[in-house]
């Protein structure tokens, strides 16, 4: 199999890892449809406010294991490390856009953090301090997640790394930001849920 081919293959398989969406899976489990509840999205803050922490936890966990796991057998490949780039973006894109929903899913918060911490452990630790401080002081998982982007793409810069790597993190984070449209909207207005809050 030639790289190119063996690239675009491992590229495809990464969106399908990518878009398995244990949020909806793991809530279906439980006699709830996760797109008709609270945001309707297929990730971890809907199911902990719709199931809990303990099912929260799990599909987190899932989530990022997929970002991360795409990285590992990409480089395990032997491939490039631009097309490992690729593979993690297509893994998150899958997240965003599953097949298994109808090309819907999560925001990408999750798998997108799998996916740089794997690629660049540095980067991926700032953007996971910052964030979590920024979700604990504020309690708004929407602000965390906007800060921990943001912070990714200026320690990329910072640090000097490769100019692939900054596209690949430019981009992971401008689709986070854009996922995240309608939460700045409630922020701005004053409306937007915190951490912790119920939905029926």
């Amino acid at each position: 199999m030639s790289t190119l081919l063996l690239a675009l293959s491992a590229v495809l398989v990464s969106y399908v890892i990518g878009s398995i969406p244990a949020a909806s899976w793991l809530a279906r489990s439980r006699g709830v449809d996760i797109r008709k509840v609270g945001s309707g999205n297929s990730g971890a803050t809907n199911v902990l406010r719709s199931l809990g922490k303990g099912p929260a936890f799990l599909v987190a966990l899932f989530d990022i294991l997929k970002g991360a796991l795409v990285v590992w057998l990409a480089r395990a490949l032997g491939l490039p490390p631009e097309w490992v780039g690729l593979c993690g973006v297509a893994a998150v894109i899958g997240h965003n856009f599953s097949p298994f929903l109808g090309f819907r899913g999560g925001k990408g918060v999750a798998t997108s953090f799998g996916t740089i911490a794997a690629l660049d452990p540095v980067v991926g630790a700032g953007a996971f301090v910052l964030g979590v401080a920024a979700m604990w002081l504020t309690r708004f998982v929407s602000a965390g997640s906007i800060l921990g982007a943001i912070t990714a793409i200026l320690l990329v810069v910072a640090l000097g790394r490769p100019v692939w790597l900054m596209l690949v993190i430019g981009f992971l984070a401008a689709l986070l930001v854009w996922q995240h449209r309608s939460n700045i909207g409630r922020l701005t207005a004053g409306k937007e849920s915190r951490l912790g809050e119920k939905v029926r």
